[in-house]
């Protein structure tokens, strides 16, 4: 029997024997419920506006609903008109608003609500009433309540067409539907995982993190470029100048200043004066997007992204110095630079240096940052360590996040766990422990811990905020997973030779069965049904590329939701599904083409394996916590009847 003190604990909330086996009752039958459907998202790097269409229409599935629902009862059109209020109710009401006299909007709007009940009905099928009233806006609760449960007989027919009626007649039309499209939504998707890399490139992130802290069940698994914000906000002065030239870089003004707070004033007065008459070339930003509340002219954002890559080349540099044990002596770059002459040694090859014209550098100390450098970046590091909404969002990372996990018998990482050309995992020092597979990525969550809940000042907090760059770029990172990040050579050498990165031998490995069973064995997964999803390196499918690897074991889902990468992999990413009767990738057109024509442009959906049978909640790892509870309720309520607790009554 479980321990009595613990029984006396729970008898708190359930005082009598008819309590505890109504619960035991209530918990029972949710473990006969299918499970809920969970969507796995990878490497989103800021692109906003795609993720949240792809999240609000569950990757087609509700359009899929809309169709089964109504494809024999309303036109093509109205179908098509349906979903697009589901997932942009916002647009699709005020275009209706604009088009149709009150009386005829007034009808609309009634038939509308009409459907959405229809479609809620299905999409909330899987869930209790209970579950499902927690997810209801809290202003219609009751209404939206009753419009789903009251049925259609006529005791209750009048009472239901009145409750829509009143929602018409006091005004309320538009609030309502739109909070009734945000539940669709909600039931649509059960659960959602990250797999990692939701910051850098796109415009947007600090947007995708709020959407994903109102959403009511996510997890994350950090990707490298997560890990460098984390560090610049832990303090770590080669991540604030790393992540903020990439924002430069990518044209990311207004996520900096407008999103984040960020006062790049004192980054702009100083590229002006020490590049001015530079035109920087090489640092010309990717404008991929336009920025509406602080546009910079790409004159001043290319001397601003070479001012800080000046010092960010500077710091890394430092930073690996202070940690030869990172064995990555080979990427001191800067030391080797002949900057009277503008030339750079690497690997005994002397190359010409494509820009010459470093004017904060000093040849004889090369590493050194100048006064102006210096204080510079220290107040770019206050931003960054001040900005409240960022805070909040690494604390979400930390929260929510971790190097890996593991869900309903599924294996959850961004990069790779790194192995050997031979086909074993590879040992890693880490804190003079030699480590391998599963024991190094926990080592790796605890150390990013202590950089934030550490005693600051320490040696080992210290070494914490610094690990960050290495997880960033190291070549043994599970979180990066190269021989290095050829950014040096890409900026200053012209022979593509030196821009060559080497991926670790896990990418090519894990094509074959034996290396992801062996992977899985490695953290406990060895069932029929358990699998790998994976991102960080983008699937180039047209030149061939499949995302599942490992005979059906891995499946690769960073497909290029990133305009970045679209000239790449040729599509606009790939949404993972697993819901109770089968796993699906879904594979998304760019998000620019979806917006042209949504109903030519929709996803192309694919059954990659179907359930031996029907997954239910049983079947999960809430399944499995539900039956411990019922264990112990069962133990209390045997407490009970044997006289062990008293029951308490009003």
């Amino acid at each position: 029997m479980t321990d009595l003190r613990y029984l006396q604990l729970l008898s708190r909330s359930y005082p009598t024997a008819i309590s505890a086996a109504a619960e035991i009752t209530n918990l029972r039958a949710i473990c006969r419920l299918p499970k809920g459907t969970e969507y796995f998202f990878s490497d989103l790097h800021g692109e906003y506006d795609a993720f949240s269409y792809l999240l609000s229409n569950a990757s087609g599935i509700i359009r899929d609903k809309v169709e089964a629902l109504f494809a024999r009862s309303i036109s093509e059109k109205e179908r098509e008109e349906l979903a697009m209020l589901i997932y942009d109710s916002e647009s699709v009401l005020a275009r209706l608003r604009s088009e149709l006299n009150d009386k005829e909007y007034d009808k609309w709007c009634q038939i509308a609500i009409y459907r959405l009940v229809q479609v809620c009905k299905v999409v909330s099928s899987k869930y209790t009433r209970s579950k499902v009233r927690k997810k209801i806006p809290k202003d219609f609760s009751y209404v939206i309540d009753e419009l789903l449960h009251a049925d259609t007989e006529e005791n209750k027919e009048a009472y239901y067409e009145e409750i829509i009626r009143s929602i018409i007649s006091t005004g309320n039309s538009e609030a309502f539907i739109k909070q009734f499209c945000a539940l669709i939504q909600e039931c649509a998707v059960d659960r959602l995982h990250i797999i990692g890399d939701i910051f850098d490139r796109g415009p947007h992130a600090d947007k995708i993190m709020e959407e994903l802290r109102r959403f009511h069940d996510v997890d994350i698994q950090w990707g490298n470029h997560d890990i460098a914000w984390m560090g610049a906000y832990a303090g770590n002065q080669a991540c604030v100048a790393s992540v903020l030239r990439r924002a430069v870089s990518y044209n990311n003004f207004d996520q900096l200043e407008e999103g984040y707070g960020f006062n790049l004033r004192p980054l702009s007065m100083f590229a002006a004066q020490v590049y001015g008459d530079d035109p920087c070339e090489r640092f010309i930003p990717h404008v991929l997007d336009k920025n509406i509340y602080d546009p910079v002219d790409v004159p001043l954002a290319s001397k601003m992204h070479k001012a800080m890559a000046v010092i960010e080349m500077k710091l890394e540099n430092q930073l690996l110095l202070r940690h030869p044990e990172y064995g990555m002596a080979d990427r001191v770059i800067f030391p080797k630079v002949n900057f009277r002459e503008g030339t750079v040694e690497l690997d005994g090859v002397t190359y010409e240096m494509l820009d010459k014209f470093f004017p904060t550098v000093d040849p004889d100390d090369p590493l050194a940052l100048s006064p102006e450098e210096q204080e510079l970046i220290d107040q770019l590091t206050a931003s960054f360590c001040n900005s409240a909404l960022l805070g909040q969002h690494v604390r979400f990372l930390l929260s929510r996040g971790g190097m890996y996990k593991i869900v309903n018998g599924n294996l959850l990482y961004h990069g790779c766990i790194p192995m050997t050309e031979e086909g074993s995992f590879d040992k890693v020092t880490l804190d003079r422990r030699v480590l391998t597979g599963k024991a190094y990525l926990d080592a790796i969550n605890d150390k990013v811990r202590l950089a934030f809940y550490g005693t600051s000042g320490t040696a080992e907090h210290k070494d914490a905020v610094d690990y960050f760059w290495y997880l960033w770029a190291g070549p043994k990172s599970p979180l990066f997973g190269k021989s290095k990040i050829a950014t040096f050579e890409r900026w200053f050498i012209a022979d593509k030779a030196t821009h060559v990165e080497v991926y670790n031998p896990y990418y090519t490995l894990v094509r074959q069965r034996k290396t992801c069973e062996m992977i899985l064995q490695e953290f406990g997964l060895s069932g029929a049904n358990s699998h790998i999803v994976n991102g960080h390196v983008p699937v180039k499918e047209k030149e061939g590329e499949s995302p599942i690897r490992g005979e059906g074991l891995l499946f690769v889902i960073d497909g290029g939701i990133s305009k970045a990468y679209q000239r790449q992999t040729g599509f606009g990413g790939y949404t993972l599904i697993f819901n109770s009767h089968h796993l699906a990738l879904a594979q998304h057109k760019p998000f620019a083409q979806i917006m042209d024509d949504p109903r030519a442009n929709g996803p192309e959906v694919r059954i990659v394996e179907l359930m031996p049978k029907r997954v239910l909640v049983a079947d999960t790892d809430v399944g499995q916590e539900l039956q411990e509870q019922i264990l112990a309720l069962e133990d209390l309520l045997l407490a009970y009847r044997e006289g062990l607790l008293k029951e308490r009554r009003q």
